[in-house]
């Protein structure tokens, strides 16, 4: 008897946990490598939920999905579909930069996206340029159209910590004026995530023009940095793979606007720290010096 009634009892509570599991649908232009690596990730994170890709264009309207499917965007493909129709479900939009952002909603910030940002906190990458270059007070920016935004926050942060935003405009990447001119006025270079100047084909003109001048450059990108640029933070895939555990944890109601993931780490260059008689990097102890520089109040 005792047995029958614990048996009754767990077919009584097996739909409830049928309730809690969530469809988390996966999408963007396609099903590279990489995203089928991420999906697989996440799956195995999210045992209990029901976790798959599909490309874009395979998806209905918005509008059309169940309104329960926990939603999330890969790329500007799927960015650009979820923003076609504002009725559907809430989404987690990944890989989008504040430029890239600025770019295209401007001051739009739809209700039911949440914004997973890929570039490196500006408030990070200034305490990383003072970790490594203590003496470094004139920090240069480069900036473009897209990212004029961005000064404002720049000097906020840079501020308490003591240290000069020496901004210059650059339109047209041909005249190297205006990166000559700051770097003759700054002690170190920082580069904003803005693929208008930092790309491949402007990397080696502002690296062989700053080091020329012994100054180094902070960022933007883990790309940059193997280019030639002397360091960066970045979060890697388990970094968002945890932010995003978390989030799905959370009922959609519940999502921030806008997010930068916690957990990051540091890589830098040690052969340019060497050319620029910097000591050795060490990213690990950069990384748990910064990550705890963000604890404090």
């Amino acid at each position: 008897m005792r047995g029958l009634r614990r048996w009754l009892l767990l077919v009584c509570l097996w739909p409830l946990g049928v309730l809690s599991a969530s469809e988390i649908l996966l999408t963007g232009q396609r099903a590279s490598p990489g995203v089928e690596q991420f999906v697989q990730a996440l799956r195995e994170r999210r045992p209990a939920d029901k976790v798959h890709f599909v490309p874009v264009s395979e998806l209905a309207r918005p509008s059309r999905l169940n309104p329960a499917v926990r939603l999330i965007l890969l790329d500007s493909s799927s960015l650009e579909w979820r923003l076609s129709e504002t009725a559907g479900p809430p989404a987690l939009a990944m890989r989008i930069s504040r430029v890239q952002a600025e770019k295209r909603l401007g001051k739009l910030r739809p209700a039911y996206l949440s914004l997973l940002w890929s570039d490196p906190p500006l408030d990070r990458q200034l305490r990383l340029t003072r970790y490594l270059l203590p003496e470094a007070r004139r920090v240069g920016v480069l900036y473009a159209e897209h990212s004029h935004f961005l000064l404002e926050d720049l000097r906020r942060a840079a501020k308490p910590m003591g240290l000069e935003i020496v901004a210059a405009a650059w339109p047209d990447l041909r005249d190297n004026r205006p990166l000559q001119t700051l770097l003759q006025n700054s002690d170190v270079l920082l580069g904003l995530d803005d693929p208008q100047l930092f790309n491949a084909k402007t990397a080696k003109n502002l690296l062989l023009s700053s080091y020329g001048q012994q100054i180094a450059l902070i960022g933007p990108t883990a790309g940059f940095v193997r280019a030639g640029a002397l360091a960066s933070t970045l979060s890697n895939q388990e970094d968002w793979l945890a932010v995003l555990d978390r989030l799905l944890d959370q009922p959609p109601g519940r999502w921030p606007r806008a997010l930068y993931p916690e957990h990051f780490s540091v890589v830098g260059n040690q052969q340019v720290a060497r050319a620029l008689g910097i000591d050795a990097i060490d990213t690990e102890g950069a990384a748990l010096a910064l990550a705890e520089g963000e604890r404090r109040p």
